[in-house]
């Protein structure tokens, strides 16, 4: 069980700085069970890569190297008969960057009008859906940070968000009409929703897990006609963030002056670390390309003249 208290180490010290860590700790168990039956005291280049060879896919294999590959270069620091395996024994790949869905709000409405109709009736799960979708279009948070919301974030200047990606808390202005609509989901929430104190709940009682927000998202979007049959893409639940970076940017008209403080404050807004991140959401549409070709011309005609 040497490999076992390693990772058991490696991991509280990753905890300890603030990551989270829950998918690399099981990648990691699950590797030590198979180091350990091996009987091998030392991170061992050889049986990483035995053991990463093993995952479903080359996309799944080459992370999980990352992840075993990143543990061995910490305990190699502390001892160097740990070996560390070559970064591309599955080739470098790359994830490729799934092209969003830049929903309208007619899309939008139309899936919180259909997350009514979601069972059980007459219970707050279709209701919790319903505004739980819209606070996504309207603010632009992760699903996670949605749904970890207690009563008690929500404050007069707007969201307190706690359960962030990088663990540190930051406030979320909200617009009067997303507190309005708040107000009229937690009116009827303290009704016949239950005593536990997050905002979002289902008929158990309980908040949804991101997997089944996920998984209602892609069946209604389905059901209004937005996703093909099963197979095929179409808008997810993750859409809903890259639609409101996309179209914040959008108000900002040709202005480059005012797109650049409004990256840097969709950026804070979204939590993001680097602006390179807050990159990532944005997708040309009809509207900031004819900006950009607006912008182009009127730079044009200024050099000319």
């Amino acid at each position: 069980m040497l490999m076992h208290a390693n990772v058991q180490r490696y991991v509280a010290i990753k905890r300890g700085l603030g990551y989270k860590f829950a998918d690399q700790e099981q990648m990691l168990y699950k590797y030590a069970v198979f180091a350990d039956a091996h009987g091998d005291e030392h991170t061992s280049a050889s049986r990483m890569i035995e053991w990463a060879s093993s995952a479903p896919s080359g996309q799944r294999s080459r992370e999980w190297l990352r992840v075993v590959r990143h543990f061995a270069i910490s305990m190699h620091a502390e001892d160097e008969r740990n070996e560390i395996p070559t970064r591309d024994a599955f080739g470098r790949g790359k994830r490729p960057r799934p092209r969003p869905h830049i929903l309208t709000e007619a899309d939008i409405d139309r899936i919180m009008q259909a997350a009514l109709t979601v069972p059980p009736v007459a219970s707050i799960t279709p209701y919790t859906y319903h505004y739980l979708f819209g606070l996504l279009a309207t603010t632009g948070l992760r699903v996670s940070e949605a749904v970890a919301l207690a009563e008690t974030d929500i404050v007069p200047d707007g969201l307190v968000i706690r359960e962030t990606k990088l663990r540190k808390a930051r406030l979320v202005p909200i617009h009067p009409s997303t507190r309005a609509a708040l107000t009229e989901y937690l009116t009827l929430r303290r009704r016949i929703g239950g005593p536990d104190s997050h905002v979002f709940v289902l008929s158990t009682g309980e908040p949804p897990d991101h997997a089944t927000v996920s998984r209602t998202f892609v069946r209604l979007a389905r059901q209004v006609g937005l996703r093909g049959p099963q197979g095929e893409r179409g808008p997810r639940l993750h859409d809903l963030r890259h639609s409101f970076a996309v179209r914040s940017l959008e108000q900002c008209g040709s202005d480059r002056a005012a797109i650049s403080r409004h990256m840097l404050a969709l950026s804070t807004y979204l939590g993001h670390a680097c602006l390179s991140d807050t990159y990532w959401y944005l997708e040309a549409t009809p509207v900031l390309v004819r900006q950009i070709a607006d912008a182009t011309e009127a730079f044009r005609e200024g050099g000319a003249a």
